[in-house]
């Protein structure tokens, strides 16, 4: 690195310094990334014994999480994670959901593009929606944090990106305190496909942040299905073991 450009990131530092977005330790003048060094070797890619069909994280043997053995397949074929939804993530996603830090979206989708090459039985799956928010939350929030996690993992791992293809009907309440019955009922008719030509006959690849129990997707998938689409898989940055 060229002197003059490392007494610029010094300058800049002292005048407004940086602190890790988890353990809040004063981050190098050098350093580039929102997570302290220790923070982000704590980021846990999701491990490959997980569920074939759901992507959950198994503890122990066999092929499938209790849940989808000897399950009949849904409209969402299956779903993959790029890491599991630990502390430090948890943090990175608050900030960047909740306190304004679009700016994280671009790191993020670099991280979930990564997540993806280990992921090859999605190879098929080349075009992508981002999971939609109802207006209402858009113009409370600002923007979708789907979305921009979509824009950016996209061109890094060669999708097409459907844009304005998917609505959202209804404003639903929080999943956060939710049963996983109480998830699948609140989300029942949330969605629709706005642009039926772009889904139909095709792969389609639903992009999220965090994935828990699925009923989001699995919803919009069954929207999707009803359109035409050949095949729905989805995709999240996060998922909760």
């Amino acid at each position: 690195m060229k002197p003059l450009v490392k007494a610029g990131r010094w300058l800049l530092n002292a005048l407004l310094p940086r602190a890790c977005l988890h353990c809040l330790e004063d981050l190098h003048y050098l350093h580039q990334g929102p997570l302290c060094p220790g923070c982000f070797a704590a980021l846990e890619p999701v491990p490959a014994l997980s569920c074939r069909v759901c992507g959950l994280p198994l503890s122990g043997g066999g092929a499938n999480c209790p849940d989808c053995r000897g399950r009949a397949a849904g409209a969402l074929a299956l779903a993959r994670s790029a890491y599991v939804f630990n502390p430090p993530l948890r943090s990175l996603l608050h900030a960047f959901k909740y306190r304004g830090r679009e700016d994280l979206a671009g790191w993020l989708a670099a991280g979930m593009a990564a997540g993806l090459r280990r992921a090859p039985e999605l190879a098929t799956y080349n075009f992508c929606a981002a999971v939609p928010l109802h207006p209402a939350k858009l113009r409370s929030r600002g923007f979708n944090q789907a979305e921009l996690l979509a824009a950016g993992l996209a061109p890094a791992a060669g999708l097409f990106r459907l844009e304005g293809a998917l609505g959202r009907r209804r404003d639903t309440p929080s999943q956060t305190s939710l049963s996983k019955t109480e998830r699948r009922l609140n989300m029942e008719g949330a969605f629709e496909v706005l642009k039926p030509e772009l889904v139909r006959a095709r792969n389609v690849l639903l992009i999220d942040d965090v994935a828990t129990t699925l009923a989001t997707l699995a919803s919009l998938a069954a929207e999707l299905k009803k359109a035409g689409a050949k095949s729905v898989a989805a995709f999240t940055l996060a998922r909760e073991p």
